[in-house]
């Protein structure tokens, strides 16, 4: 079953008046995959696009596994089974969270590599902030983070939630 890419939740982002001194992000993009690290930025990016009255975008990306290539047809679609079963349960989540907190929130669902999505979807939704959390992967410390990416791109301020 494949879900509609982009889903938007909650009331319409609205702008509000230019107020010097407090300027902050109209627009937060958030990166989730499910983690424990991930789910705390979403919940730290919410609660920033709350309180500045900004636009919250969440951004799901479903990366293959390096060894997709390899992989037997059952094998590959019970991957894709619980990518798209963790897709749904995440759209859920943050439907009712932007009812609850009266948050305009754009889901996305990318299929890729990470970094690569992240990057072109804050460049789409011209993204003030990117809110990504730490990787708990022991090779990142070696080869780099979706995090680190993120950050040596320098496009964007780049929050990273432990």
């Amino acid at each position: 079953m494949d879900a509609p890419e982009r889903e938007r939740y909650g009331p319409q982002a609205r702008p509000l008046p230019f107020e010097r001194g407090t300027d902050g992000p109209r627009v937060v993009l958030v990166g989730v995959d499910g983690s424990r690290t991930s789910l705390r930025a979403a919940a730290y990016a919410a609660g920033l696009a709350r309180r500045q009255g900004a636009g919250l975008v969440v951004v799901f990306v479903s990366s293959p596994a390096p060894y997709a290539g390899i992989m037997s047809g059952v094998v590959a679609g019970a991957v894709q089974q619980t990518h798209d079963e963790l897709a749904a349960e995440l759209r859920e989540q943050f439907r009712r969270g932007a009812e609850e907190l009266g948050l305009p929130v754009t889901f996305l669902c990318r299929r890729g590599d990470a970094y690569a999505e992240l990057r072109k979807a804050a460049d789409e939704h011209r993204a003030d902030l990117v809110v990504v959390g730490s990787s708990e992967q022991a090779g990142h410390k070696l080869v780099g983070s979706v995090a680190t990416r993120l950050v040596r791109t320098g496009r964007w301020p780049v929050v990273v939630v432990p």
